[in-house]
């Protein structure tokens, strides 16, 4: 990280916001700012400048301005991505300026001191729990710029540069680690299966995903926490809160109904737990999907 010492002088301004579900997507874009993606459902092609990256869930790609792009969703899961777009520093001229588009750009109106990102490897694969920390972030984010009252400016600052930080955070790791077997993953491939089983059973504990898994449960907890960051527990909440999310996306079913079908024993402790893994409550986040997802077909 030291050749981006320069990122400590860094003040960057989001410009928008927005998150995009699609089915089949295919296009070209070039924007004159920077455009950051994480990819919360199925997977995509992204051929950036000319190179193809094969791209999932827990991914982020970071794009500098004037990046030619092309997106093509590979999976049978519709595309979810959550997508904002900055500048690294203020400029009043261009916080102005509401298009994300290039088409009135030419590569020489960008000021040199926004190509500071222009040798980055634009993509980085987030451990599980900062996954959720880029979601909750990326919500906050959301909520801020889309309020109608004025914008908290250092909030909006502040939630942009920790989505940087977990983007270079996962790069390096990833970096170090790649090409390295992840120690006991057969193990933990077991237990995640097993949650993504049997979610919706609130009797689902510890004990049984270690058995399902054939390792012992203080085993299972070292293997969660040293290779995906997260225990066991917080990992089984999380897959309980990603299906309830899908559902609350379909819009056919009340809270409490949700609640007993992702296997929590009160709505209750789903509400808190949702606003504890999400930022908001599960009927804000309804609110916000509905308002704020734009579907393309």
């Amino acid at each position: 990280m030291n050749h981006h010492l320069w990122l400590n002088n860094i003040s960057p301004f989001v410009r928008t916001g927005r998150m995009m579900k699609s089915h089949s997507l295919t296009g070209e874009w070039m924007d004159h700012d920077h455009v950051y993606t994480y990819i919360e459902q199925g997977e995509a092609e992204f051929i950036i400048s000319g190179v193809k990256y094969e791209v999932g869930e827990g991914d982020v790609i970071v794009m500098h301005p004037m990046m030619s792009h092309l997106i093509r969703s590979t999976s049978d899961l519709p595309l979810i991505q959550y997508i904002f777009h900055f500048d690294l520093f203020y400029d009043e001229n261009r916080s102005q300026i509401k298009s994300t588009s290039a088409v009135h750009f030419r590569r020489e109106d960008i000021l040199a001191k926004e190509m500071g990102l222009a040798d980055i490897h634009p993509v980085a694969h987030l451990k599980l729990a900062d996954r959720m920390e880029c979601k909750k972030r990326f919500l906050q984010l959301q909520q801020e710029i889309t309020s109608p009252v004025q914008q908290n400016i250092l909030l909006v600052k502040s939630l942009c540069l920790e989505l940087l930080h977990l983007f270079f955070k996962n790069q390096s790791e990833h970096n170090q680690s790649k090409g390295k077997m992840t120690k006991g993953w057969p193990a933990i491939e077991k237990a995640i299966v097993c949650m993504n089983q049997r979610y919706h059973d609130p009797q689902l504990n510890n004990e049984d995903v270690s058995n399902y898994a054939g390792v012992t449960p203080n085993h299972l907890s070292y293997l969660f926490k040293n290779q995906l960051g997260i225990t066991v527990y917080n990992y089984l909440k999380h897959v309980r809160i990603e299906q309830a999310k899908l559902h609350i996306l379909s819009g056919n079913k009340s809270i409490t109904e949700i609640a007993e079908e992702v296997g929590f024993s009160s709505v209750h402790l789903f509400s808190r737990s949702f606003k504890e893994h999400v930022g908001i409550t599960p009927s804000k986040y309804a609110a916000s999907q509905s308002t704020n997802m734009k579907t393309a077909h």
